[in-house]
Formats: C-alpha cells, sequence, structure tokens
C-alpha cells in the first residue's frame, strides 16, 4: 500500500456530526479526504476542502468507485431523516464491507450503547454480553458481529462505543437539540428527559472524532478487530447537563421535565417518536461505559471542559450568542460544522 493510499480516507456520512467531525480531525493530521454524497456538487460548496464523489451509500457500485485507492473507509452514514433505519443500515454496511475488501481498506465505525441490555449495567465493558432490548441495539450488535466476521477475513475494523452525542454538528435528532434545548432560540426553559439521581453518559462530537483519530493513527499497533468505550461526559445524577446548560446561558433558564406523555401519543405520527420511544430505558437506569481498555492504549480520553463543549454546542444551535471580539475557537468550529450540514 502506498503512502497515499494510507492516508487516504472515504468518509460516509461527511455532512454529518460524527463523519464531519472525524474528516476534520484526519484532514488536520494531513490526510486526504474523499467524501461521498448524492449531491455532490452543493455539498463542495459548503465543504470545498474534502474530495466529494457523486454517489450512495446504498448503491454497492458507487461505494466501490469511491473507495478506489484509499486505506481507510469511515462508516458513518445513516438513513436521511433516521428513516427506514431497520432496512438501510445493514446493506449500506454491507457496501463498506465489500468496497474494503477489495481495496484493501481499513473500516472504522462510531458506536453507541444501543448494542446493551440490563443484564450488562451498569458498567458494561467491551466484552459485556449484548443482549439489547431493542430493534435499534439488534442491528448494532449485527452490524457490530459483520465487522467482526470481516476483520477475521483481513478487513481491520475500529469501533468506538460512546454516549449520547452533543457539540456543534450534532444531529437534529440528538437528545441535546431535540430534547433539551430547543434550536434558534435563546435558553429559556430546558427539558431533562432525566430522571434525578439517574446517571447519564454524554459524548462530546469533537473528543469522540479526536478519540478515533488517534486510534486511526495507530491501527497498525492494534487488533484487527478492535473495539473500544468512550467515558465522555458522565452526569452523575440526571442533572449535570442541564445545570450546565442554565449556568453557561446565564444562569436564569429554568430546568422542567421532558414531556414524555406525548411520547406514546405521537408514535403513530412521527416515526422519530417511535424510536424516542424505544429507547427510553436508558433515561430510566444509569449505563456507564468503562473507558479502562481506552485510556491503557491511548495514555487519557480526550475531554473538552464540559463548559467549553456546553457552549460551543448552544452557540453552533443559535441558541447563544457570542459577541465576535471574543469569540472562541470552539464557537468558530462549531459555526463551521454547522454550516457542514
Amino acid at each position: 500500500m502506498s503512502r497515499e493510499t494510507k492516508k487516504t480516507a472515504l468518509v460516509l456520512g461527511a455532512t454529518g456530526g460524527i463523519g464531519g467531525a472525524v474528516a476534520r480531525k484526519l484532514l488536520e493530521r494531513g490526510w486526504r479526504i474523499r467524501a461521498l454524497n448524492r449531491d455532490a456538487e452543493r455539498a463542495m460548496g459548503k465543504e470545498p476542502v474534502f474530495e466529494w464523489v457523486q454517489g450512495d451509500a446504498m448503491n454497492a457500485g458507487d461505494v466501490l468507485k469511491a473507495a478506489e485507492g484509499v486505506g481507510l473507509i469511515v462508516h458513518a452514514v445513516n438513513p436521511p431523516g433516521y428513516r427506514d433505519w431497520d432496512k438501510l443500515v445493514l446493506p449500506m454496511l454491507d457496501n463498506t464491507i465489500a468496497a474494503a475488501r477489495a481495496v484493501g481498506a481499513r473500516i472504522v465505525l462510531p458506536g453507541n450503547v444501543y448494542n446493551f441490555g440490563p443484564d450488562a449495567l451498569p458498567m458494561p465493558t467491551e466484552e459485556s454480553p449484548q443482549h439489547p432490548v431493542t430493534r435499534k441495539g439488534a442491528i448494532r450488535v449485527e452490524m457490530e458481529e459483520r465487522l467482526k466476521a470481516a476483520a477475521q477475513a483481513g478487513i481491520g475494523a475500529i469501533i468506538v462505543r460512546a454516549g449520547d452525542f452533543f457539540g456543534p454538528g450534532a444531529t437534529a435528532n440528538s437528545w441535546f437539540s431535540s430534547g433539551l434545548v430547543t434550536p434558534g432560540k435563546p435558553v429559556g426553559t430546558i427539558k431533562n428527559p432525566g430522571r434525578r439521581g439517574v446517571g447519564h453518559q454524554w459524548t462530546y462530537l469533537p473528543d469522540m472524532a479526536e478519540t478515533m483519530a488517534q486510534l486511526i493513527e495507530r491501527a497498525d499497533r492494534l487488533p484487527s478487530f478492535a473495539v473500544y468505550h468512550m467515558d465522555g461526559f458522565w452526569d452523575a445524577d440526571g442533572m449535570q447537563m442541564a445545570e450546565t446548560i442554565r449556568r453557561v446561558a446565564g444562569g436564569k433558564a429554568k430546568i422542567g421535565r421532558f414531556p414524555w406523555w406525548i411520547v406514546p401519543l405521537a408514535t403513530p405520527f412521527l416515526p422519530l417518536m417511535r424510536e424516542i420511544n424505544e429507547m427510553r430505558y436508558l433515561w430510566k437506569v444509569p449505563l456507564r461505559m468503562s473507558n479502562t481498555k481506552l485510556t491503557a492504549e491511548l495514555g487519557k480520553e480526550p475531554r473538552t471542559p464540559i463548559d467549553e463543549a456546553v457552549k460551543a454546542t448552544l452557540v453552533a444551535l443559535g441558541c447563544l450568542s457570542e459577541p465576535q471580539h471574543h469569540q472562541t475557537a470552539s464557537a468558530v468550529i462549531g459555526h463551521s460544522l454547522q454550516g457542514g450540514r
């Protein structure tokens, strides 16, 4: 494999939160970034530093063509609007695996906590049993099983599992932007979906991207199937994230309860509500993935101070303004990431 091939990455989902964040982290490290998109011309106008390729992750031929000459495929793509998630996710991953096999590339997958059922709580490790109680969890397990089988056949894979995403560029379906605050509006009432006293695990997107980039850079020393957990921001009592938002937003916002009662009523009409209802168990019980294996490999987990992370997120969501004369680097990055959506 040539040096150019080794340092060229195909990113599927580069207009999304985690895909875009990982692509930028790799770009900073001297990687050449190729990105597949169904509207490459529009995407190029927003992020011209990537090499955009017209195509669809659901089309095996498109993925294979885009993967020619790459040493890494970042699989961070999801169906538009999360529609037909159960029908599209596995075929898209199969296309990535087939392309990686053809060109000899390694695959990197952002994972989450959906793999784990009650028997793995409260602190699952990478080796904990995976007995999910939801459809999305079962699909997540199957995705990882297919990558494990691919790794046994010679295709390297890195998986990083993390808690609920927040940060500049996080999707509109994230709990931070669809539950706690309202994008585009000042923070008035914070609708906390958690229970007081029940911990919850969060992950700041730039921290996850940095973690993945560091693992990618040392991929040659990792196992062929390498799985790691992030700790992220552990909200120990279920109130710390809401209180941080209030503090960063000026201290005047009220903390209320997320209206869970409306979710089952809206489920027949809104597919997103069905997904929210299915994953509600993660707000009822504490689940904190252990990052011992990750810190043993990296020395320490990349971790942005929580106030800084929340501030950058609120600025990017349009919930908090920041004077131009002292705009922070995080806010500038946040604006860029928001534009990348």
